[in-house]
């Protein structure tokens, strides 16, 4: 009689502890970038600010070349809808959606996005080109190119 009633509570336990997770993680989600700041003319300083340092840059004909690669994440209202849904959904079955809720968080963890800057000499933007990549067939075998999104 002890034995069940000691492994219920220790059932309990671990359900209460293992609760909140789904909910934790989606509200640390990355946070959504403001990507309408890549207009003609902004400053180099703004960019970084915004989407972080870049990850390669170069020198060519007065210009300087660069490409920034960052997580693309969600908007704040997105991460508390998805929280809100977790937290409820984790009342309702006992926290058994954890274990579909947690995997879930993880594999949604925004995405990775490339941009290629050029900037003039006053280091203000003169374009911006979305990197992707995308795989396609060759007649031997199969490999990724960058293309080029306008």
């Amino acid at each position: 009689m002890k034995i069940k009633s000691l492994s219920k509570i220790i059932l309990c336990a671990v359900i209460s502890l293992n609760t909140g997770c789904a909910a934790v993680m989606a509200t640390k989600q990355p946070t959504k970038k403001d990507l309408s700041i890549f207009n003609k003319g902004v400053d180099r300083s703004l960019i970084i600010a915004e989407i972080g340092a870049p990850i390669t840059s170069e020198f060519k004909n007065g210009k300087r070349y660069e490409i920034y690669t960052f997580t693309q994440g969600y908007s704040k209202a997105n991460k508390i809808s998805r929280a809100v849904w977790h937290g409820a959904a984790d009342v309702v079955t006992f926290g058994l959606w954890e274990i579909i809720g947690t995997p879930t968080e993880s594999a949604f963890n925004g995405k990775k996005t490339s941009y290629e800057m050029i900037f003039d000499a006053d280091d203000h933007l003169e374009s911006s080109k979305l990197l992707t990549m995308s795989e396609y067939k060759n007649d031997s075998n199969s490999a990724a190119e960058i293309e080029v999104k306008k």
